[in-house]
């Protein structure tokens, strides 16, 4: 059974709460599998990412939507205002940095994937020490600088499935929920269309109109949105490659390496710290 948290805004008072003189707070909890934050937003930026486990950020907006993964070694930038809802896909070691809009980096306007590096990592470490006195002044102003500059120099990531949005054609919405439950039922959009009840060339159409991309691509965030947890959860990479329609183990870990950077197998088992 789903675990809901009604997400609340964080008062004036709040110690998590960032201001102009502390700019950026951090917040470390550990979140069980299905665990469910509602849709919510913050005056100030977000930055989430899992030290173990995955979890999915779900960005709404009026014409479109867009769900992103977070495993280990990834974290999504939520942009000051963003409505937005977490669901906690893996057991997660969960990691937040809130960020004040007085000092969100330039790239901050807009939310993405993107890579920890082991700096940025160690920087949160030394933002939220465990079981250690908190940081001075001094050094706590040195930490900050670092942090925003480690997110503003961040690589972006394509880990983020666009979705339509409730005004967006219904062929459409039906076809992309159809892929996310399913992602390895067809691997291309004629065989996809055939479902459908339209045509091939209509869907590729609706397809660059609403995401500016290709079924191909859009496609792929899918089956990365699919194939991450499952990794996660310690399956094996040639279980995982036929669940995602691909008819070779080395056709999905040279497709998964180029968008993660790292092969399948380094992901597995990352449910646990």
């Amino acid at each position: 059974m789903a675990r809901t948290s009604q997400a609340a805004p964080l008062g004036d008072t709040d110690p998590f709460t960032p201001t102009p003189e502390s700019p950026v707070r951090v917040r470390a909890r550990d979140m069980p599998a299905d665990m469910h934050f509602e849709p919510h937003r913050h005056a100030w930026g977000q930055l989430a990412y899992c030290a173990s486990g995955v979890i999915q950020v779900s960005v709404h907006a009026p014409a479109a939507a867009a769900a992103y993964i977070v495993p280990p070694s990834r974290a999504v930038w939520i942009a000051p205002g963003a409505l937005h809802a977490v669901a906690v896909l893996e057991a997660a070691a969960f990691r937040t940095l809130y960020i004040d809009p007085s000092v969100v980096p330039a790239v901050g306007a807009n939310c993405r994937v993107m890579a920890v590096t082991p700096l940025l990592r160690e920087l949160v470490s030394a933002l939220d020490p465990v079981g250690g006195p908190p940081p001075g002044p001094a050094r706590m102003a040195a930490l900050t600088g670092l942090v925003l500059d480690e997110i503003a120099r961040a690589e972006s990531l394509a880990l983020g499935v666009p979705l339509p949005g409730p005004t967006s054609d219904k062929r459409l919405r039906a076809l992309c929920q159809a892929v996310l439950d399913a992602p390895g039922r067809y691997a291309t959009l004629h065989d996809w269309a055939a479902d459908s009840g339209a045509s091939e060339r209509t869907l590729a159409r609706l397809f660059h109109a609403q995401f500016a991309m290709g079924f191909a691509q859009w496609r792929r965030q899918a089956v990365l949105a699919h194939a991450l947890p499952r990794l996660a959860r310690g399956e094996p990479v040639g279980q995982v490659a036929a669940g995602s329609g691909y008819a070779s183990d080395s056709a999905f870990s040279a497709m998964f390496k180029t968008a993660m950077g790292q092969p399948p197998s380094w992901f597995i088992g990352k449910n646990t710290a």
